[in-house]
């Protein structure tokens, strides 16, 4: 009789499975981008989910033209803030921040989050980056912006998220351009000045903290069955590994902590955006469950994001598409039923 061989339980490719040190995500990687410099990110924080009735716009679907239903992840996303500008130069050690130019307009609620430079000078510091740029030693441009949860009723909180975003398309001196008349202006951004309806993006999040768990629910690994789960245990693992070499591998499966992991989601296709103070409202009935009303700009994420509500989410475009999606897909129905019956 051959041997029965199936792959091993639980993947190893997400390894350590700790807690993450910070509920921002980040993104290792972005999209080259031929356009117009624009931003490549943008946060928002989970609502809860429903589902709309659009029309089948995939070109090879026997259902194409027809109405569907799809389930959708609503993320309350109010404008951003753009607050400082940060130019990148490549080391023998990688890339190293040269310098920053820092915005003069604010919000107050920023010092929640990080300690604003008391003495800054942005013309000297511009004038660095244009010698660097001038002399090729710019890799990147990057902005530090930031949330503004207090203009969200259902975010109990008013320290600013802030993270770092790429600014692609173009030459490195036209995103530097673009990422100063972007401070000049105040810095505020919105979600539908870097995406558009029907695209594909990536979500990055922090999923569910589900605390210590066996293997059987962390792994995934089989109760034991038969005569072995009548010894005492069935929920354990049946031995910790070989005899040599004499040490417990890390590819054993063992309990620990499970969830509160950050995790990025390929290809999620953006439904619809609106704004709820414009009419379009599509809080359920009843509100959602543990989080409220959507009161503001949101959008609409085909499937489930990682994460509880009111966690933050964040949006970067498709580094691997899988196709080119028509724009702007016809949405002729957002369901508001109550999620609670």
């Amino acid at each position: 009789m051959p041997d029965q061989h199936r792959p091993r339980k639980g993947s190893l490719g997400f390894g350590p499975r700790s807690r993450t040190s910070s509920e921002v995500p980040r993104f290792n990687s972005w999209p080259d981008d031929d356009g117009q410099p624009r931003l490549q990110a943008f946060a928002g924080y989970k609502a809860g989910m429903t589902h709309v009735v659009m029309v089948n716009d995939e070109g090879n679907s026997p259902r194409e033209g027809m109405e569907e239903s799809l389930p959708v992840t609503v993320v309350e996303t109010p404008p951003m803030h753009a607050v400082a500008l940060r130019a990148y130069e490549d080391t023998p050690y990688g890339a190293r921040p040269l310098t920053e130019v820092w915005s003069d307009d604010l919000l107050p609620d920023l010092d929640r989050a990080l300690s604003i430079p008391e003495s800054h000078d942005a013309a000297a510091a511009e004038e660095t980056i244009r010698d660097a740029i001038a002399a090729g030693e710019v890799s990147d441009v990057r902005m530090i912006t930031h949330t503004v949860p207090g203009a969200v009723r259902s975010v109990p909180k008013k320290k600013p998220d802030v993270m770092e975003t790429r600014i692609g398309g173009g030459s490195i001196e036209d995103r530097f351009e673009h990422g100063l008349e972007l401070l000049e202006s105040g810095g505020a951004h919105d979600i539908s000045d870097l995406f558009r309806a029907g695209e594909y993006l990536d979500v990055g999040g922090v999923t569910k903290g589900k605390g210590t768990q066996g293997p059987v629910k962390r792994w995934g690994v089989q109760k034991r069955k038969g005569k072995h789960g009548r010894q005492g245990w069935r929920r354990r693992i049946g031995n910790l590994g070989p005899w040599n070499p004499s040490r417990v591998r890390s590819t054993v499966p063992q309990q620990g902590q499970t969830g509160y992991h950050q995790r990025t989601e390929l290809n999620k296709r953006l439904v619809a955006m609106g704004d709820a103070a414009n009419g379009n409202d599509v809080t359920v009935d009843g509100g959602f469950a543990g989080y409220g009303e959507v009161t503001g700009p949101y959008a609409l994420i085909k499937g489930s994001l990682p994460g509880p509500q009111k966690r933050l989410v964040r949006f970067r475009p498709a580094v691997r598409p899988k196709e080119q999606p028509r724009l702007d897909p016809e949405v002729r129905y957002v369901s508001t039923a109550s999620n609670q019956g």
